[in-house]
């Protein structure tokens, strides 16, 4: 198959020390509290997670709504203690995977020292050759090279948490020896893998939903989102460059691309008309529409799903972080790289695990006939790179109709907001004293930084 930009036209309208347990409860309403020295988090109930997502995930996964169920509960709590073991252990940290049915976490390490701190966490300890930075650094090497001058052959790469390595999925060991050396990067880090594989970018408000470009080309909404008083919509960077205008999946007028990202990274956002108001939905495709809560990152080996307007639901798994992925447009770096298929038009449609946004389709290869390869540009550095704020079942949607009639109590005061996206290293003001954010993420209601530390940390 030949690695193209595929726009499909419509014939048709329509056709982080860790404390886990504030953050694990915070997604799903029924998820047991987390014990910090092990153990399973009880499964969510019945109401919190989609009939469609469980569907899906039932169908791509092999997995039954009991055991789905108990699956994004473990990988909720697993993502929270795997943040904070990545900041106490610092320049030994190696990475964080899960595996298996009941998504057991496995944290590696440099030192062996760190062992009892790791299973004391909860998680199995590992003890490894290179840490996680060390490999970043010879990846980053290659992402260099590759902005300069687009490799031949080589589709992909990123690092393999599990196998300790860089990994460069090249057509020929010529090919991927090639690009080592054009980068000056350290082989004796990195495996030469060949492969087949073709990536391509899947072109062709709520998300999932089909938009049209400049009333040609259609992709998919990924997330509903906010710029101040302005409501719009994240995708994917391929799909439109700034000023492009869409189209909604009834063909009425919708927006206007505002920021575009591609190559290099593959995201965008379209500000919309005052005809579409934003909802915190994903669409399920018949299924039951998914509710985003709001946009903790998932782990390598964790459960995701995606939605888009070619193929409606697919289920499968992270397979690799800051992935690298080379397309005739030009190579895109930072995606996550999934089992997921898509096809032509899911471009820019939402990947979501559980209830916890995670990204917008890229492209990939295969289709969901034969299966395939699909990689996504991450939710929160989209979110932060255009100002935006996310709009979860915490954010209020449509104003008042009247206004409050009894003044709040014991109001907190300070920065921190509900619905905002804050980065690693932001500083916020709440009752009287500041904190630091200890990982990316979007603030939901509760998630106030005395109430979790493991996203905040008093200074």
């Amino acid at each position: 198959m030949e690695r193209t930009t595929l726009r499909r036209r419509a014939l048709a309208a329509g056709t982080a020390t860790v404390a886990v347990g504030a953050l694990a409860l915070a997604g799903l309403t029924g998820v047991a509290s987390a014990d910090p020295a092990g153990g399973t988090a009880a499964p969510v109930s019945a109401d919190s997670l989609s009939p469609g997502l469980l569907a899906a995930m039932e169908r791509d996964l092999g997995l039954d709504a009991d055991d789905a169920r108990s699956r994004i509960a473990n990988e909720y709590r697993a993502a929270a203690v795997a943040a904070g073991l990545e900041k106490s252990l610092g320049a030994d940290f190696a990475g964080a995977r899960v595996s298996g049915e009941k998504a057991t976490l496995t944290v590696s390490t440099t030192d062996a020292s760190h062992a009892a701190r790791i299973t004391g966490a909860g998680a199995k300890a590992e003890v490894v050759a290179h840490s996680l930075d060390r490999l970043e650094g010879v990846k980053e090497a290659l992402d260099r090279a590759a902005q300069r001058k687009a490799p031949v052959d080589v589709p992909v790469w990123y690092v393999d948490v599990e196998a300790n390595r860089v990994v460069v999925n090249a057509a020929s060991t010529a090919a991927g020896t090639a690009f080592l050396k054009a980068a000056g990067a350290d082989s004796s880090l990195v495996t030469v893998a060949r492969s087949a594989e073709k990536p391509r970018t899947f072109a062709d408000l709520r998300g999932g939903d089909a938009y049209y470009m400049n009333g040609s080309g259609r992709c998919s909404i990924g997330f509903s989102v906010k710029r101040g008083t302005q409501n719009g919509f994240a995708t994917a960077g391929h799909c439109g460059r700034v000023g492009t205008t869409t189209n909604g999946f009834n063909q009425q007028a919708q927006g206007t691309f505002q920021g575009s990202t591609f190559p290099g990274r593959d995201y965008a956002w379209v500000a919309t008309n005052a005809n579409w108001t934003p909802r915190p939905t994903v669409n399920g495709y018949g299924r039951g529409d998914v509710t985003v809560a709001g946009s903790t990152a998932s782990v390598v080996g964790a459960s995701v799903c995606r939605s888009g307007s070619t193929t409606g639901w697919h289920c499968g798994t992270i397979q690799q972080l800051n992935t690298s992925v080379t397309y005739p447009e030009g190579t895109i770096s930072g995606v996550t790289r999934t089992s997921v298929c898509a096809e032509p038009g899911d471009s820019g449609g939402s990947y979501i695990s559980g209830n916890q946004a995670q990204g917008v389709t890229s492209g990939g290869s295969g289709n969901c006939s034969s299966g395939g390869t699909t990689y996504f540009q991450p939710l929160n550095p989209l979110l932060q790179a255009y100002g935006l704020t996310l709009v979860t079942s915490g954010t209020p949607t449509d104003p008042p109709t009247t206004p409050p009639t009894d003044p709040p109590t014991d109001p907190p005061g300070g920065t921190w907001a509900a619905g905002t996206a804050y980065a690693a290293g932001a500083t916020v003001t709440y009752g009287g004293a500041t904190y630091r954010c200890l990982q990316a993420h979007t603030a939901q209601p509760g998630w106030t930084p005395a109430a979790v530390p493991a996203l905040w940390q008093r200074i």
